[in-house]
C-alpha cells in the first residue's frame, strides 16, 4: 500500500529543510516490518510542494510502526512542522490490475 502527503514549504524555508528530516525520520521508520521505502517529488512548476509517498507491505503494518510512536521519530516531525504544511492524501492499495500500452 502507499501512504501519500502533499508537503508545502513556507516562504523562508528550502525544500532541502525539509528533504533532511524526511530522511532522518525515514531511516527509522524503514527500520519497522513491512516498511517498503519511501520518497519525494517535487511538483512541477511549484517547487516549494512536494509529494511524499511511503510505502508498506499493507495498512496494518503501517498502522503497527504508528503505534509504538517512536520518540526519535516525533522529534524529527516536530522539528520540520513550523516551516511546512502537511496534507495528507490518503492511504492507496496496491492495484489490483494494471494496463499498459502495446
Amino acid at each position: 500500500m502507499k501512504y501519500l502527503f502533499e508537503v508545502r514549504i513556507k516562504e523562508g524555508h528550502t525544500v532541502e529543510e525539509y528533504a533532511d528530516a524526511w530522511v532522518r525520520a525515514s531511516e527509522l521508520i524503514q527500520q519497522h516490518p513491512g516498511a517498503r521505502g519511501t520518497e519525494l517529488r517535487r511538483k512541477i512548476g511549484e517547487p516549494d510542494k512536494l509529494l511524499a509517498i511511503a510505502s508498506w507491505d499493507s495498512k496494518s503494518a503501517r498502522d503497527a510502526m504508528e503505534a509504538e510512536h517512536d520518540p526519535r521519530i516525533d522529534e524529527i516531525i516536530r522539528s520540520a512542522a513550523p516551516f511546512v504544511e502537511v496534507t495528507p492524501l490518503g492511504e492507496f492499495e496496491e492495484p489490483e490490475w494494471v494496463v499498459k500500452p502495446a
